[in-house]
């Protein structure tokens, strides 16, 4: 609300006497002004009392908006950060615009922000500016606008996500990044044995191909690559799962939720 310097002011015109204003209307004036100067006053404090509530109403919205999430040492994470990260999520899957994530749905995009965090702390050098990693996240980009119906659907997808191609690649160079130190560590422990892959071919990859292909089943040898990649994968990720676990105390991981309850240590 502006208030004018003359508010509540108006041209007064008094009967004049000789062309001085009259003594009565002096006094008539003078307790008009009083009056309107009192009613100036009262308009600025019941004006500044508005201001005041409607600040308050603001900044409890913001701060429900905002409210700290999740913890990682000195890092926050907010509600808007986690509900960003599921907009960015379904962008780069192509689905936009995105369905309403319900509280289940922000509480696994919040685990995976804290993981992301935690993992990008082990990163031992610094692989931001790798050329490989640029090249793959750019590869990865031009994926991403493939799975738009055109040109014109993406750009707004990208416009209402509030974000440029330059920051949407610095994502996927961070997802690169972090694919690297998962692979780097892990790789070499998670190779199968020959037993895991004839398992896995006959108790798995044959059931399935026979039901979703028909009953010619390709020999092992022509598949042994890609069970040997699947059971890799596998591998990995439980490594991965058992050593985020073991990290997470370090880096004093905390979870708050979204009501007004205490903290809550992820231990």
């Amino acid at each position: 609300m502006e208030l004018s310097s003359r508010a509540g002011e108006s041209r007064r015109r008094y009967p004049r006497i000789g062309g001085i204003p009259s003594p009565a209307c002096k006094d008539l004036d003078s307790r008009l002004r009083g009056n309107d100067r009192r009613w100036r006053e009262g308009l600025l404090a019941s004006s500044l009392l508005l201001l005041a509530m409607a600040a308050s109403a603001s900044f409890s919205r913001a701060e429900v908006l905002d409210r700290v999430v999740a913890s990682i040492d000195a890092f926050a994470i907010t509600l808007s950060d986690v509900e960003h990260e599921h907009r960015l999520e379904r962008f780069l899957d192509g689905q936009w615009p995105p369905p309403a994530p319900d509280s289940n749905t922000l509480k696994q995009v919040c685990e995976r922000l804290v993981q992301q965090k935690v993992l990008l702390e082990e990163e031992t050098q610094d692989l931001s500016h790798d050329p490989a990693l640029e090249k793959a996240a750019t590869e990865e980009l031009d994926e991403v606008r493939k799975r738009f119906p055109s040109e014109r659907d993406y750009q707004s997808a990208l416009q209402s996500l509030r974000m440029d191609e330059k920051q949407i690649l610095s994502t996927l160079i961070d997802q690169q990044r972090i694919l690297r130190i998962i692979d780097e560590r892990f790789r070499p422990l998670a190779a199968p044995a020959p037993p895991e892959v004839e398992s896995y071919y006959q108790d798995v990859f044959t059931p399935e191909y026979t039901r979703t292909q028909g009953p010619h089943v390709p020999p092992l040898a022509e598949v042994e690559g890609q069970i040997q990649e699947i059971l890799v994968q596998k591998k990995i990720n439980q490594l991965l799962a058992d050593w985020l676990e073991e990290l997470r105390p370090s880096h004093r991981v905390y979870f708050y939720p979204v009501t007004s309850d205490p903290p809550r240590r992820d231990e």
